[in-house]
């Protein structure tokens, strides 16, 4: 699969039930349908997070196409404390995070300390999405 931004080759990882595709050119990640919903899974907001995304039909940004079926996505808007604009395949493929949008997403979470999806992420991307940990 290629990255909507850079058409680089997209590298799979595996976390789990999860399958990421990460470009490590503009450090993009694409999420199949359901992947979030399996990654958020033990967050104290993920009702929350889930609820809160909504079509953004005011979004003046570029329409990305889905590596999948290479329709235009949908700009989406998703947050609780902070608003991230997400793309969204219009047929229900997945969802595409620029550079740290999925982290910021996972800082909203409120995930407890033992979270092991959370560790996982940590070691693959070498960040400190601890932020949002309790």
């Amino acid at each position: 699969m290629n990255c909507p931004i850079c058409k680089e080759p997209m590298i799979v990882l595996e976390l789990n039930e999860v399958e990421i595709d990460n470009c490590f050119s503009c450090g993009g990640i694409w999420l199949d349908a359901g992947e979030l919903e399996i990654l958020l899974e033990g967050s104290n907001k993920r009702g929350a997070i889930i609820y809160s995304m909504k079509r953004d039909t005011s979004s003046k940004e570029k329409a990305l196409r889905c590596p999948v079926c290479n329709k235009k996505m949908d700009k989406i808007s998703a947050g609780i404390d902070k608003v991230i604009k997400l793309d969204k395949c219009r047929n229900k493929h997945g969802f595409w995070f620029d550079g740290g949008e999925l982290e910021e997403i996972l800082f909203m979470a409120k995930f407890d300390e033992d979270n092991k999806i959370l560790d996982l992420l940590k070691e693959i991307f070498k960040h400190k999405i601890n932020k949002g940990v309790k």
